[in-house]
């Protein structure tokens, strides 16, 4: 019957990947039901017969969505939710389940101004460490004159996410980013010989004054491939979550002196409160001083207890 209509609306002129998204089901099931005959077209498919013993209850579906849509975490995907939640010695569900949730409730959609972006890395460079393998780059800050911009000198530890030096100035100056440079080296109090430093192929990268720092302090220096985008991903992340965090929208500066203010809270945020997806959302800080190892074992410890408390609830159940 299925393939007899499914023949029907092709031969009218449907495209069959049209045909099987509005009935819902696979191409692929359509060639093996073709394969069974002239009686296998009727559709089988039963679905599951009992709900998962880990069922959430209505009154704790109701309790998830609640803290989901709270304040602290509103703004946050379930990526961000379970970690911080962990922290606090708390766990309501698993980021799957918080998805799901979000999605029968309508409110699976994107918490920021713009879809997340997934970035390809290319062959690079690895650390063990910090202070081993370093980048940065500039970007613009908007003053409250159209036309008109500040810009921002931000180096990121690749190793540990931290921003380990910044500076705003009013053009885009070599001597100014090679002051920085040795500023951030000395800020460190590490051994500068033999340390990475990428970048892009800017003028302000590749200046005489940027160049003569770099080899002055046995700075290994790193480019990226010409005509390639993507080969300073670190610091293009950073750039976009300092313009597309909650209440960066609107920021418009009347003096460097506004804008050197509002980047010294967005660093502190970034290195000491921000939970970092890419070093398995602890902080920067707490990476690139070690902290992050106990705080990711109890998290485990938590994760393996719920698991098993889960586990226990299901075998219960199947007993009585």
């Amino acid at each position: 019957m299925i393939l007899a209509l499914v023949d029907e609306a092709v031969t009218a002129g449907a495209r069959l990947f049209m045909v099987c998204r509005q009935l819902i089901i696979p191409a692929r099931t359509l060639q093996r039901w073709r394969k069974q005959g002239p009686d296998g077209g009727d559709d089988r498919r039963h679905g599951p017969r009992t709900a998962p013993k880990n069922k959430l209850a209505n009154a704790e579906r109701v309790y998830l969505l609640e803290v989901l849509n709270s304040e602290p975490y509103r703004d946050l995907s379930p990526k961000q939710i379970v970690p911080r939640l962990a922290d606090n010695k708390v766990y309501l569900a698993s980021e799957s389940t918080m998805y799901r949730v979000l999605e029968e409730a309508g409110q699976n959609n994107h918490r920021q101004p713009t879809k997340p972006r997934v970035n390809i890395k290319p062959k690079e460079r690895v650390a063990d460490g910090p202070a081993q393998l370093l980048c940065w780059d500039i970007t613009y800050l908007p003053t409250t004159v159209r036309g008109r911009f500040f810009y921002l000198y931000v180096f990121l530890d690749i190793w540990s996410r931290k921003i380990v030096g910044w500076g705003v100035n009013e053009e885009q100056c070599g001597a100014f980013a090679a002051e920085l440079l040795e500023a951030t080296c000395d800020d460190l109090g590490a051994n500068t010989d033999g340390i990475v430093l990428h970048s892009d192929n800017g003028k302000p990268m590749k200046g005489s004054s940027m160049l003569s720092t770099m080899q002055w302090l046995g700075i290994v220096p790193s480019f990226s491939r010409p005509h390639v985008s993507d080969d300073n991903p670190y610091i293009e992340s950073l750039f976009r979550t300092l313009k597309y965090r909650p209440g960066a929208s609107n920021m418009r500066f009347d003096t460097i002196d506004d804008a050197v203010r509002w980047v010294h809270s967005f660093v502190r945020w970034y290195n000491d409160e921000h939970l970092h997806s890419g070093i398995g959302f602890v902080t920067p800080d707490d990476r690139h001083h070690g902290r992050d190892i106990p705080v990711l074992e109890a998290r485990r410890r938590l994760y393996k207890r719920a698991n098993a408390n889960a586990d226990q609830i299901s075998a219960s159940d199947r007993r009585d």
